[in-house]
């Protein structure tokens, strides 16, 4: 499926620091994962006040469900992060953060990152939402 989806960055539009602006995809199966929140597999909440030990999490806990349908971080088209800050470095550091790790090659496609005043779980920092385009 990876040739059926096309990154596209305008000439018109604003420099990326690493995503792009419009991602296409062929039709094809789709899967939307439910926000990947820091939490182990018994629920618990991890790294309480680490917005890195959290960002790992919810890194590995994405990875376990593309796994599970089957696709890999270079299948995402679309990824909606959350972080519980209005700082723009904590916003940054989670973005580099994400980006440098496994699931990096997911964050080249159509990105949002979005600052928050509250998340579903007390104490959570950071929830992650993606788009998959399903290989063939």
């Amino acid at each position: 499926m990876t040739e059926k989806i096309t990154r596209l960055n305008p000439e018109q539009l604003h420099a990326t620091p690493g995503y792009h602006h419009i991602t296409v995809v062929e039709a094809g199966r789709t899967a939307y994962l439910a926000g990947q929140c820091p939490l182990d597999r018994n629920g618990d909440l991890v790294g309480p006040g680490s917005l890195e030990t959290q960002v790992d999490q919810v890194v590995a806990n994405a990875l376990t469900a593309l796994a599970a349908a089957h696709a890999q971080p270079q299948h995402v088209v679309r990824s909606v992060i959350y972080v519980r800050s209005d700082e723009r470095d904590v916003l940054g550091a989670a973005w580099r953060r994400l980006t440098d790790s496994a699931l990096g090659p997911a964050f080249t496609t159509a990105s949002t990152l979005l600052g928050v005043s509250q998340l579903g779980f007390a104490g959570q920092l950071v929830e992650l939402d993606l788009t998959v385009a399903l290989p063939d």
